[in-house]
């Protein structure tokens, strides 16, 4: 594969939880292009904090396996326009969703994602 896929944090439950959905994912992630935006770590961090379970070792996988992709000006400012192109079609749709969109964008990457926010939007791959 020469395509570059940014992970979504919808995408990285299913992997961690082992679904057949998540086998989907691993074959993404192994194939060494896969981009972890730094919301998604935090989106992460917040679920298995509000579990009550620890997040530092699959934090620990997701920097060896995957490259960051941290939350700059540009993508910043371009994921605002994005939530409200977005909104006036879902009214969701969340600034989070923005900023991964557009880092895929940015990054002329596919967002690998099982989030139904993402349905319509040709730089998604659902999984």
């Amino acid at each position: 594969m020469n395509d570059i896929f940014v992970i979504d944090t919808f995408a990285w439950i299913e992997y961690f939880i082992g679904s057949k959905k998540g086998e989907t994912v691993k074959t993404f992630i192994e194939g060494n292009k896969a981009i972890t935006p730094t919301i998604v770590i935090a989106e992460l961090s917040a679920k298995y904090s509000n579990e009550g379970k620890d997040f530092s070792n699959k934090l620990k996988f997701i920097k060896f396996n995957t490259k960051l992709a941290s939350l700059n000006e540009e993508i910043a400012a371009f994921a605002g326009k994005i939530k409200t192109g977005q909104r006036k079609r879902k009214k969701d749709f969340g600034l989070a969703d923005a900023i991964i969109y557009a880092t895929a964008i940015t990054l002329h990457a596919k967002v690998i994602t099982g989030d139904p926010h993402f349905k319509d939007i040709k730089e998604a791959i659902l999984i």
